[in-house]
């Protein structure tokens, strides 16, 4: 499939495949181990004066209904059967006859700071999501970058996609030159579709570009599956905070809800797959404690059980998640603070072998380049998933000042009756229900920490700053 700027694709969400990897493999998951669990979404602007016109909110909910639509495609199917081997024939027999139901599913809400009732009333969106988790979890996705979409096709509309594949591509050859290694992560706040395919084509210019003269870096792949499918590149994705909510909020224990949640991980894709693990939903102290503890005996990871770390009979001590796993991914709070912890945690461990660190938050190319060197040095691999940097930089056609993206989300807010709450790494990440969130704290031991560049309303720059290169 050509993609070109006077051709736009079509607009909206077409494709189950048009999300991140992890949110397939978290389905899978969940189908394994919670099938029957009912969850709840809600979303969060934390750029609020970017607010949505009537008009705009009523393009969002013509698109949401559309999701409905979609059914995986045989060609689909045989790419995730050849390209994602870790996705079992039960899950991918589901998949295959799995429909969304966003009428039923989804309630849209739109909040006009002055009604006259006006498709030019500007106002407030209001996003909530109900049903069981395994048919609820492919929403989040999709509905931040049809949100984002809808805000860059009605309100801010002064851009063009002009010079969108170059601008990937110089990115993408710096970054290669100074040795980084890099996906793109950039679906969920992407200005559209049409812009994500043109950065991976840009990147995948770099990717040859680079391969050809011998530069050091390497562009490794995509989060999105339907581009990584359409384009002949590797999906990539380690796992969500999702992950780690939901398992907390099921089983209601915070004290050994980490270590579950990884052993149902491990239990459900096997040891030395998809190895790349999320240390900062609870807190990263409070997650290595449990990635410390040895794996499970994988025949006891069931629903409702306690996994057995007792090894059995004249059987060697297992291995611990920290030594089967491949590394680990940052996501929030002070780069240098978690290399620096990291790093005393592994030497405490005994653990010699090479590990990965994922970089994730709020990536670009000058931040790329400094966690590089803070990593290298205390002898990790880093890697770079580069997300709203590539998919949604771009400034205003008139002005040539920057034209911010949304910093939105969509997070779990109960399972199985229970609140589902996130404490990460930095304060301004915090989600869910304050009273819950409090007595976690307090149980775990959690220390409140603030980062000086984690500030969540202007991640990406402010509006008419000059554009940063």
């Amino acid at each position: 499939m050509d993609f070109n700027g006077s051709s736009p694709f079509p607009e909206g969400v077409i494709s189950f495949l048009d999300t991140d990897l992890y949110k397939l493999t978290m389905q899978c998951a969940v189908l394994k181990y919670f099938p029957q669990v009912p969850v709840t979404y809600s979303f969060k602007n934390r750029t609020p004066e970017k607010k949505l016109s009537r008009a705009a909110f009523k393009w969002l909910q013509l698109q949401i209904n559309k999701l409905g639509n979609i059914a995986l495609s045989n060609e689909e199917l045989r790419f995730l059967q050849n390209t994602c081997t870790y996705l079992d024939k039960p899950y991918l027999d589901f998949l295959k006859d799995f429909r969304l139901n966003p009428r039923e599913q989804i309630v849209a809400s739109f909040l006009p700071t002055s009604d006259t009732g006006s498709d030019e009333d500007l106002g407030e969106i209001d996003i909530e999501i109900k049903g069981l988790w395994v048919e609820t979890i492919l929403y989040e996705i999709p509905l931040l970058a049809l949100t984002s979409e809808a805000y860059f096709r009605f309100m801010d509309t002064d851009w063009t996609y002009d010079g969108q594949e170059e601008k990937a591509y110089d990115k993408g050859m710096r970054l290669l030159k100074a040795g980084c290694v890099v996906s793109e992560f950039g679906t969920r706040r992407r200005r559209d579709y049409h812009t994500q395919a043109l950065v991976i084509r840009g990147l995948i210019k770099a990717k040859k570009e680079g391969e050809k003269t011998g530069l050091p870096g390497t562009i490794s792949g995509t989060s999105n599956v339907h581009l990584a499918m359409r384009f002949g590149i590797p999906p990539v994705g380690t796992v969500a905070h999702e992950w780690f909510m939901g398992v907390a909020a099921i089983t209601g224990d915070y004290s050994t809800a980490t270590y579950k949640a990884l052993s149902y991980w491990v239990g459900c894709f096997g040891e030395g797959v998809l190895g790349i693990a999320l240390t900062d939903t609870f807190g990263t102290p409070a997650f290595l404690k449990a990635f410390a503890q040895p794996v499970p005996d994988l025949t006891t990871i069931t629903p409702g059980a306690q996994p057995s770390t007792e090894p059995r009979g004249e059987e060697k001590p297992r291995k611990t998640f920290a030594e089967i796993f491949t590394g680990i991914r940052q996501d929030s709070g002070d780069p240098a603070n978690f290399v620096k912890m990291m790093r005393e945690f592994y030497d405490e461990q005994n653990i010699k072998e090479q590990k990965t660190i994922v970089f994730s938050d709020s990536l670009n190319i000058d931040l790329c380049l400094e966690y590089k060197e803070v990593s290298e040095k205390a002898g990790f691999r880093p890697t770079f998933g580069v997300g709203t940097f590539f998919t949604n930089d771009f400034v205003h056609k008139s002005t040539g000042k920057k034209s911010v993206p949304l910093n939105i989300v969509i997070k779990l807010s109960s399972a199985n009756g229970n609140p589902a709450i996130k404490i990460s790494d930095n304060i301004g990440k915090n989600t869910g229900d304050k009273a819950t969130v409090e007595k976690v704290k307090k149980s775990l031991g959690y220390v409140e920490r603030e980062w000086e560049l984690g500030d969540e309303s202007s991640r990406w720059g402010k509006e008419g700053e000059p554009e940063k290169k």
